[in-house]
């Protein structure tokens, strides 16, 4: 019987995640699922610009790029989905830093699942070792980009030593002012000519 559930539970995951995926819609909701560029799976999330922006404080041990791509005070295009709203955005340049960002895997408090979350630096990870941390390495997240977050166990996905930005833009779908938000790498942001 059990695995009669498990086989039905699976199959409405599925269902849900094929119309999603195939509508860019959340079948359940308004609008409030976040699509995972990497797995193709979607999350339920808050994605209000008041939970994209910061206060703009940079991590201590934070140095400031020496020679940016993208200056701040500068625009950019974006070209990432982190969440709804920031692809195709303008955004402001308000910080470029240059560390090691990585893509980490975590559980919430709640249990919900976050895969390939991008982006972590590693200055906002529990005492790290030096970086690069390799793909498989356990850490503890300091940051709080998303509700859930701070102080959870997490596994590193993927690592890169590049120039990170904070950056400020309206949202494309609801035209919500975002301030500071961490993080777009450089391979994310094109010149706004």
């Amino acid at each position: 019987m059990k695995k009669w559930v498990s086989l039905g539970i699976i199959y409405v995951a599925a269902v849900f995640a094929v119309f999603a995926i195939a509508t860019g819609q959340n079948p359940l909701a308004s609008g409030e699922m976040e699509h995972n560029e990497h797995t193709g799976e979607h999350e339920e999330m808050d994605h209000s610009a008041e939970e994209m922006s910061s206060s703009g404080e940079i991590p201590a041990g934070l140095k400031k790029a020496s020679d940016p791509t993208f200056e701040v005070g500068s625009e950019a295009i974006i070209s990432a989905d982190h969440m709804p709203g920031m692809d195709g955005a303008v955004a402001k340049i308000s910080g470029a830093l240059d560390t090691t960002v990585y893509t980490v895997s975590y559980t919430t408090d709640d249990g919900q699942e976050i895969e390939n979350h991008k982006w972590v630096i590693h200055e906002e990870l529990e005492n790290p070792d030096a970086a690069p941390l390799e793909p498989g390495t356990e850490v503890v997240l300091n940051a709080e980009h998303m509700e859930g977050m701070h102080g959870t166990h997490a596994e590193i996905d993927s690592a890169d030593e590049t120039t990170v930005y904070m950056v400020d833009f309206e949202t494309t779908d609801t035209g919500e002012k975002v301030q500071n938000h961490k993080w777009v790498t450089e391979e994310e942001l094109s010149p706004a000519d």
